[in-house]
């Protein structure tokens, strides 16, 4: 699962938890589902937790089904819900035809953005000036200051902060800061090219060119497209001896991973939160991240993490880490001794006031 799908999954479960009646429709296909309709789903972490699939059997399991409106229709009509939260991403078909039928039904309508628009904002504020998107009555929201501010300029009108969120007990720091050397880096990522995992390596090996093979340990942790690419791209580039490429691990093995490393590398460029690296933070690394992401909501640069403009400066930041000891212990002894805001009382929290927004917006109250 990506980040949308497994805040999804963490956000229902806590909203069954306080007393909720969840839903979850989705075009994403389960192996062990066939077709649509509810089912109780494990995945989900609470058997209460209703997931509709109403996907298709399509190359690439592409999250796509022409047919799904109707059936979304029928849905809402029958179920006759408070509130349609749509989780949102650049492109996300199956996500906006349920806001055009909830409109259509005149649901109370919230809609969160999971990703940053850049590239796409000139297109998008054309688009809505020029349909019913503008001035509907949506409660928009986004999952951190940079991403909203892009769905600002987009609509032009409120956008509200609906955070990601993690369990922080279950990713707090244990125990002693790993020991030194050889510093050790993780990366956990969704192997997809907008992650950047290829531009990565070329950070690690530039790096590496700076401080030497033997200070430096990196572990790569996640699968997708890129990941046989990646893996033929840290032999050619000579850094077998350095990079572990893990695959996709399992959640629970994680804060173990975690908690003998120091440092967490994310190369996006584009993250519109960066749940992994919240989880990483909470866990006591040093966030190593890219400036004007979602990223800077919980890493202070200097403070508990280092923020870069560009690859060549996370590289140089890499290798300044590696060579000022001191420098690490401080970021990592701030990073383990305060522990990020981002628990899920807020989030829950804060999708609960975006859900009497959208009620509001329809003139209901309650």
């Amino acid at each position: 699962m990506g980040g949308i799908e497994t805040q999804v999954r963490d956000l229902a479960a806590s909203q069954v938890a306080a007393g909720h009646e969840v839903h979850v429709l989705t075009a994403t296909p389960w192996e062990a589902a066939s077709g649509a309709g509810a089912q109780q789903s494990p995945e989900l972490g609470d058997p209460a937790v209703q997931v509709h699939r109403m996907g298709l059997d399509l190359p690439f399991d592409l999250p796509v089904n022409p047919a799904a409106p109707a059936a979304m229709a029928e849905l809402f009509d029958r179920l006759a819900p408070d509130v349609v939260h749509v989780h949102a991403g650049v492109l996300s078909p199956f996500a906006f035809d349920g806001a055009r039928v909830a409109l259509g039904r005149q649901l109370p309508l919230a809609i969160t953005w999971h990703c940053m628009l850049d590239g796409f904002v000139p297109a998008l504020r054309a688009g809505v000036r020029h349909s019913r998107w503008s001035g509907a009555p949506i409660a928009l929201s986004a999952v951190s200051e940079a991403a909203a501010d892009r769905v600002r300029e987009v609509f032009g009108e409120r956008v509200d902060l609906m955070p990601n969120g993690a369990e922080l007990e279950r990713w707090a720091a244990r125990g002693e800061a790993a020991p030194t050397p050889p510093v050790r880096a993780v990366a956990t990522m969704r192997l997809a090219p907008r992650k950047r995992g290829p531009a990565l390596l070329a950070v690690v090996e530039d790096a590496v060119e700076q401080v030497g093979h033997e200070a430096l340990r990196v572990d790569i942790v996640g699968d997708g497209p890129m990941r046989s690419p990646m893996e033929k791209a840290v032999r050619r580039r000579g850094l077998s001896d350095v990079v572990t490429m893990h695959g996709q691990l399992a959640r629970d093995r994680l804060p173990e991973l975690y908690r003998g490393a120091h440092v967490f590398l994310a190369p996006a460029s584009l993250e519109a939160f960066g749940i992994a690296a919240l989880e990483a933070r909470t866990a006591g690394l040093v966030v190593l991240a890219r400036r004007g992401t979602g990223i800077e909501e919980f890493v202070q640069d200097g403070v508990d993490g280092l923020l870069v403009d560009h690859d060549a400066g996370m590289a140089r930041a890499l290798a300044r880490l590696v060579h000022e000891p001191e420098l690490l212990a401080s970021l990592q002894s701030r990073s383990r001794a305060v522990r990020p805001a981002f628990g899920w009382s807020q989030t829950a929290g804060a999708a609960q006031a975006l859900y009497e927004r959208a009620r509001e917006l329809r003139g209901l109250t309650g």
